[in-house]
């Protein structure tokens, strides 16, 4: 396969190795070592997309992240991959990727005939014309979205894998050009853990496009030799082919590493993405700096091309951009791609420089390789449709701040252009740091730290090749020292020969022949078709924050985050309100800085992981019991346990029954244990729940309610006082996770001072509650050591000893309102002590139940689940539980207990339901009229909590919470029900079985 425009020699490439891909059908061939956008402009191909809005067509610009319009889809089915660019998508065999946002072809979009009314298609368009009539959103939004847009997401699940890893780490070095390898080489040299992550494939950054020496040698092989004194470091770790794209506090980056070589297809044992969460005490910032286009009208044309990629283009990949080329520049950098052209012997027909008389050393060579410079003149427009034909320009008129003269037109077919360079300032900025403006270098550089971060090199506004290596020894050295470890000797600065380079003069609106409201093909966002008329119209339109141009435009708002147009957008915003530059500030730098795949932000956590399945120690006992189960929280527990014939009515009445006038088990190993130790422990649990637990003594258990500040209930549980500082808190199964994280965010961050430990414990102790009139019988065959009589182990007690051999601990607690002792083993004896407890109380025809006669048995008591029967928006007196909550001490959520609206009347209050029907049962969640005729809409006065059948009482019981519930005692209600019928229930104590408690405190 030919591809013209490839050199015959020189590049990175392995002409060795060549590959065969697909590009819109079509086959291609390059070599290992391309990227696709390479192999495409080796291949001749100029169009590779369409621009988002008016559908131009658009051609390679960049060569990195910064790319905004080789914006491709790759593979096909389910390991489809959307919106990936073609500059940095490694090249390999088969490789399959299509262009997006064009139809029925890139050649020959049908589309595109929007761009025949861009006049009529300004910023703001759709907002004003779609607002009416409002029935037609729909319709027009499908349409919208079906002529814009980007890639389409896989409709089958993902089968690829992806990786999460948790790092630590002295020195993070982000970018590994000369002052990235030169910092980690400076850091890694004191012997501390370094990791240096680059987003490129090979290390090296800029050097590995650049002609410049270093000491006497090609900088890639300066690299080469630095990269390999790196990699004999144990300490220091290397991570190509990985952004670093959110920097968060204290320290910690966020880094993807595309670990599958860039393979859409690749080894399936391996991850095709890895998500590096490294927590770092010092980041040494070199993540270089991205060259700026200039705004001149058609500088959209497939064809223009940014200087800085024409070069990486042609040294690294041996690739001609364009046959025959023009450079527009407003700074020295760019003379550097003319020479790399003529070297090539690629005929360059002129430099364009804004500047008057453009001199210094670089200049100086492109005119003696007979290349001829063409000072203070400007490109007025761009010939060619769907591929640049040449130039036309003029004379700058520095005093009308316009053109001036005739047009000379300039044959070319590549454009290349640099209107200066933009530092990396975005992981500085997402660090909390500000960026400042630098107005002879005319760009934003860092500010002041904030954290224990430092930069380097160009992305901090030194773009000459000596100072990015002497920031980079000096800012990894450091950073070392920084963290600990002793600065060694002064590192030499390798000599180079930087050319002395002459400032910018900074140019963001080219002039045009045409006033600017009639210039509409003066691109600054080349993604989302935003031009600089569109930016003087939002300034007209009363948008005058830059926030606010961004979004009534979308500038910025493509999958390139604005990397190439944010510049010159501001500096036209700037002009337009008449200030400069700082005063127009910057927008928000936020994560990510390239975009992010789901795939790799969930890791392995999807499918069957992506909510992990908990098993107690009982519950291979529970599947040999046969137990249907159901999912509480995250656990598996079992919901009841059917015998042969049996329905879950069946199964259900027949363990509440057991549980009432006999013996049962049931496991409670899933509810929240946290083991408090500390001097302070009591004063946490005062200041956490709202009762008094200053006067709990040791041996003794006490129940809470805890509030979140808003006042509301969050979770409640008993908890046993086991020493004087040592505590054993039990908090819902739900809740286990939150109460620990809001237990820590107090003590961490607003109560330090308080000495207190907390460890989770929930999975080290299995929770064996035996329930029922013959639990005291049944536990006291199997210890021996404690006295279980009612004067020495009361309700609410709790005692260390031995069951069936175990160490336990046992509480005397009951959630079924009858006598209870709630059995704490080590969880790797639960079986043990579980069957032993079985066989004591066979005479007893003892038996396990589930969930659900758990359930029915607390709601017959109005004992409340919180989550189930709270939602958010229930304080405790919502629940008539007033005398848990002291008044003589303060406690969170107090304050909020004390506005208005917690203390009104008609606030909804937990009640009893007893439906008219004893055998009918209300619907959960069911809502709660006060007439069953009421007309529609019908005013709801409350809602079903928790509804259930009482085998013990023989009837339907259900908790409700009401208006002012327990004011209307008595009273009639009606819950409606789906097919149109209701049923009726009279309000009642949610208290249904033994009001006095009188059977759990025998």
């Amino acid at each position: 396969m030919t591809q013209p425009r490839r050199l015959a020699q020189g590049g990175r490439i392995d002409r060795e190795r060549p590959i065969s891909f697909t590009f819109n059908g079509r086959v291609y061939g390059g070599y290992e070592g391309d990227t696709l956008a390479s192999a495409l402009l080796a291949n001749g191909v100029g169009i590779v997309g369409r621009s988002f809005k008016y559908h131009r067509p658009r051609g390679i610009v960049g060569s990195g992240a910064e790319e905004p319009n080789a914006v491709v889809q790759l593979g096909s089915g389910a390991s489809t991959l959307p919106n990936h660019l073609a500059t940095q998508v490694e090249l390999h065999e088969g490789l399959r990727a299509a262009s997006v946002n064009c139809w029925p072809s890139v050649e020959y979009d049908v589309h595109a005939v929007i761009g025949l009314f861009s006049r009529l298609l300004p910023a703001g368009f759709y907002y004003k014309t779609f607002m009416r009539p409002k029935r037609m959103w729909r319709t027009y939004e499908h349409l919208i979205r079906r002529m814009a847009g980007l890639g389409l997401s896989p409709q089958e699940p993902d089968p690829d894998r992806y990786d999460k890893v948790n790092a630590h780490c002295e020195v993070l070095v982000v970018g590994a050009g000369p002052a990235g390898l030169a910092a980690a080489l400076a850091a890694g040299s004191t012997g501390a853990r370094v990791i240096l992550a680059d987003e490129q494939s090979e290390l090296g950054g800029g050097l590995l496009s650049g002609r410049q020496l270093i000491d006497g040698v090609p900088g890639m092989e300066w690299a080469t030799a630095v990269i390999e004194r790196l990699r004999g470091m144990a300490e220091v770790r290397l991570l190509p082919r990985s952004t670093a794209f959110g920097f968060y506090d204290e320290g910690f980056v966020a880094i993807l590493e595309r670990s599958s070589d860039g393979l859409v297809d690749g080894d399936p044992t391996r991850p095709r993405e890895r998500l590096w969460r490294v927590r770092a005490k010092q980041v040494v910032l070199a993540a270089g700096a991205i060259e700026r286009p200039l705004v001149f009208p058609n500088n959209d044309r497939p064809g223009n091309m940014l200087a800085s990629a024409a070069s990486t283009y042609l040294n690294r990949y041996a690739v001609a951009s364009g046959s025959r080329a023009v450079v527009f520049t407003n700074n020295d950098g760019a003379y550097r791609t003319a020479l790399d052209l003529a070297r090539a012997d690629i005929p360059v027909a002129a430099v364009i420089d804004v500047r008057l008389q453009p001199g210094g050393d670089l200049p100086a060579r492109t005119r003696r390789r007979g290349i001829e410079v063409i000072g203070g003149h400007v490109i007025v427009d761009v010939r060619g449709k769907k591929r640049v034909r040449g130039v036309d320009i003029m004379r700058l008129n520095a005093k009308a701040d316009g053109v001036e003269g005739d047009a000379r037109k300039i044959r070319c077919d590549l454009v290349a252009v640099s209107g200066g360079w933009t530092p990396t300032v975005h992981l500085h900025s997402q660090s909390g740091g500000r960026a400042r403006w630098h107005e002879e270098k005319a760009c934003f550089v860092p500010g002041e730290s904030v954290q224990a971060e430092r930069s380097a090199g160009a992305c901090n506004g030194t773009f000459t090749l000596r100072g990015c290596l002497r920031e980079g020894f000096a800012a990894g050295a450091a950073a070392a020292e920084a963290a600990g470890f002793a600065r060694g000797p002064e590192a030499k600065v390798p000599a180079t020969a930087d050319e002395v380079e002459e400032q910018p003069i900074p140019m963001w609106l080219v002039p045009s022949r045409l006033p600017i409201a009639r210039e509409h093909k003066q691109f600054v966002d080349l993604q989302e078709d935003v031009s600089a008329a569109d930016i003087v119209l939002a300034v007209r339109e009363g948008f005058d924050s830059v926030e606010l141009v961004k979004r009534y435009t979308t500038l910025g708002m493509g999958t390139d985050q604005g990397k190439l147009s944010s510049i010159n957008a501001m500096g036209i915003l700037a002009q337009a309100l008449g200030v400069d530059i700082p005063s127009v500030g910057t927008t928000k730098f936020r994560p990510a800085y390239t975009p992010i795949s789901f795939g790799a932000l969930a890791g392995r956590d999807q499918g069957p992981l992506f909510d992990p399945v908990r098993k107690t120690a009982l519950y291979q006992w529970h599947v040999e019991a046969g137990a249907e189960f159901e999912d509480v929280g995250q656990w598996k527990r079992p919901w009841y346990y059917p015998r042969p014939g049996e329905s879950m009515h069946d199964a259900v009445n027949r363990e509440c029954l057991a549980a009432r006038n006999g013996v049962c088990l049931v496991d409670q190993s899933t509810l929240g244990k946290i083991d408090v130790r500390g001097a302070d422990a009591a004063e946490l649990f005062n200041r956490v729940y709202t009762n008094d637990w200053s006067n709990l003594a040791v041996g003794r258990c006490r129940y809470g309610l805890m509030l979140g500040e808003d006042g509301m209930v969050m979770d409640d549980g008993v908890t046993a006082r086991l020493a004087e500082d040592h505590y054993l808190m039990h908090t819902t199964t739900g809740g286990a996770a939150s109460v620990m994280a809001w237990l820590e965010r107090w003590l961490q961050t607003e109560w330090p001072e308080l000495k207190v430990y907390l460890t989770s414990v929930t999975d080290h102790w299995a929770n064996i509650a035996v329930v029922g009139p013959h639990s005291r019988s049944v536990i006291a065959k199997l210890c021996d050591d404690i006295d279980f009589s009612r004067a020495a182990f009361p309700f609410m007690a709790v005692r260390d000893g031995t069951v069936a051999g175990v160490p336990a601990r046992v509480c005397r607690i009951s959630f079924s309102g009858e006598l209870t002792y709630e059995v704490n083993v080590s969880a790797n004896y639960a079986r043990t002590v579980w069957e032993t407890l079985l066989e004591a109380g066979r005479q007893h025809d003892i038996m396990p139940y589930g969930t659900e006669a758990l359930h029915i048995l607390r709601a017959e008591k109005g004992y409340i689940v919180v989550g189930h029967d709270t939602d958010g928006s229930v304080n405790p007196m919502d629940l008539g539980m007033e005398r848990l909550v002291s008044t003589h001490k303060d406690f969170l959520g107090r304050r909020s207990l004390s506005r208005p609206d917690s203390v009104r009347e008609d606030r909804k209050q937990l009640v009893g339901l007893l439906t008219d029907e004893p055998a009918e049962v209300l619907p959960e969640g069911g809502q709660i009229v006060e007439t069953a005729s009421a007309s529609i809409p019908t005013p709801m006065i409350g809602h079903v909590s928790s509804s259930y059948f009482s085998a013990c009482l023989g009837r339907s019981i259900a908790l409700a919470l009401i208006v002012g519930g327990r004011a209307r005692m008595g009273e009639r209600v009606h819950v409606p029900l789906l097919d149109g019928g209701t049923v009726g229930a009279e309000i009642a104590s949610p208290v249904f079985y033994d009001p006095q408690g009188a059977r759990q405190d025998v």
